[in-house]
């Protein structure tokens, strides 16, 4: 089973999961990589303009959203951590009031705050990516139509706490690997004699 390992960093993991949003893991990484590279620190990257940023982070796809998004975010935390860049404090937060911070914050929704919480602080969040909200409306845990905010909080009831990073990164790897969004390859699924879906998607010939 996949053990969790928080790294503590609250500020990268939050800029991180922003610039991963509608994009590839790997077009995110490169965009974050050449942040470390352009700017020598948080103070440098606050103080520039947008328009460097946005130039900075292209090759990581949506700058023109992005880079907004990050400069009020870097002020934001600036002002609440004093000038620290320490988000460490809201490990001392109670849960939902850490997890409210995070989503006031522009661009910032369940799944991003949620990210922050389990990976960087190690707080019981649970992050539900596309992965995790179609396996988990194909094998019924949550109703199909459930919007993507209301399937965090019915999979946080529904997931013992402290197997929320388990379940999260055994979704994506079902996801990725087996249960597509298109022609999702149920015969070599573990799952398939429990999953409502099967029949469907055997009489579609998605095998």
């Amino acid at each position: 089973m996949p053990q969790i390992q928080p790294h503590g960093d609250a500020l990268s993991e939050l800029i991180m999961t922003v610039l991963s949003q509608n994009t590839s893991d790997k077009n995110s990484g490169r965009a974050f990589i050449q942040l470390l590279r352009n700017f020598k620190d948080w103070n440098s990257m606050v103080t520039a303009p947008t328009k460097k940023i946005e130039e900075v982070i292209k090759v990581g796809g949506l700058a023109k959203q992005k880079a907004p998004r990050i400069k009020t975010i870097l002020e934001e935390v600036h002002t609440y951590t004093n000038g620290t860049w320490d988000l460490a404090e809201l490990n001392t937060k109670p849960l939902e009031e850490a997890r409210n911070w995070l989503l006031n914050l522009p661009g910032v929704g369940p799944k991003t705050a949620a990210c922050v919480l389990l990976f960087a602080l190690n707080r019981p969040a649970l992050p539900v990516d596309t992965h995790v909200d179609r396996v988990s409306k194909r094998l019924g845990l949550v109703p199909e139509k459930t919007n993507l905010e209301k399937v965090h909080i019915l999979l946080e009831n529904l997931v013992p706490s402290d197997l929320y990073y388990q379940f999260h990164m055994l979704m994506i790897k079902h996801g990725r690997r087996i249960c597509f969004a298109q022609k999702p390859h149920c015969h070599k699924c573990p799952l398939q004699k429990k999953c409502p879906k099967k029949k469907e998607y055997d009489a579609i010939g998605s095998l």
